[in-house]
């Protein structure tokens, strides 16, 4: 295969900067913040749906408490108009006697609704409590995940950053490299990652199978480029 010593020395410069950037893309792949956001952004959505439900227990607990005040509003409307009944009625024992019994019974009435909303008003506490507990963890969370985007951005950015430049790179050296070369490590390497080696003696330096008999006098005859017999890679005949 024809090849110039630029074309050679072009091969193998392309083929670094290709594994550079392979193993750059690779760790910007595997940067831990990636994990780190997904799973906070897991959490949160988690913990966002838990909040949800809080909240409806808050509407419905809220309103409990509304309809026992309105209740309680009501009876005492109503025990301040018996109260006026009596102290109308005078002489009236038989009046008074119902009335008074009427009032016992708004009295015994308020006092159960007054026990049912301490005990609603103490769930309402608890719930309260329970929002600005969630409200706390999504507050860290979102504080953990930020970190995590900055930090990402930051080190990812200068991956990307160097990988532009090695592509960059990349275009100037295709240029010294005829286009027939060019097209043959293109899709070597896009099939096997390691396009070019050299031929250690009877062997491939990239996959290092032993290359015997003819098929070795054949290779040595494609000077100063071949091409391994079993792997199909290029290789560099001294």
């Amino acid at each position: 295969m024809e090849a110039t010593r630029d074309d050679i020395e072009g091969l193998f410069e392309l083929q670094r900067i290709d594994l550079e950037i392979k193993r750059l893309s690779k760790e910007l792949d595997e940067l831990p913040q990636r994990g780190i956001i997904v799973a906070a952004r897991d959490k949160k959505a988690a913990i966002e749906a838990k909040s949800e439900q809080v909240a409806e227990l808050k509407r419905a607990t809220t309103k409990k408490i509304t309809r026992i005040d309105d209740e309680d509003a009501s009876l005492a409307k109503k025990e301040a108009g018996v109260q006026a009944a009596i102290d109308a009625a005078h002489g009236d024992f038989r009046n008074v006697e119902a009335r008074t019994k009427e009032l016992a019974g708004i009295v015994r009435r308020r006092a159960t609704i007054a026990e049912d909303r301490a005990g609603v008003a103490a769930e309402l506490d608890k719930i309260s409590a329970m929002e600005a507990q969630i409200s706390l963890a999504l507050e860290e969370i979102a504080a953990k995940e930020q970190e995590a985007i900055d930090s990402f951005q930051k080190q990812g950015g200068d991956l990307k950053l160097a990988i532009a430049k090695l592509e960059a790179a990349r275009g100037q050296v295709e240029a010294k490299v005829s286009p027939q070369l060019l097209d043959v490590y293109n899709r070597t390497a896009a099939r096997s990652g390691v396009a070019i080696g050299v031929l250690d003696g009877n062997r491939c330096g990239a996959c290092r199978t032993v290359i015997d008999g003819g098929r070795l006098i054949d290779l040595r005859n494609q000077a100063p480029l071949g091409m391994c017999p079993s792997c199909k890679r290029l290789l560099v005949i001294a």
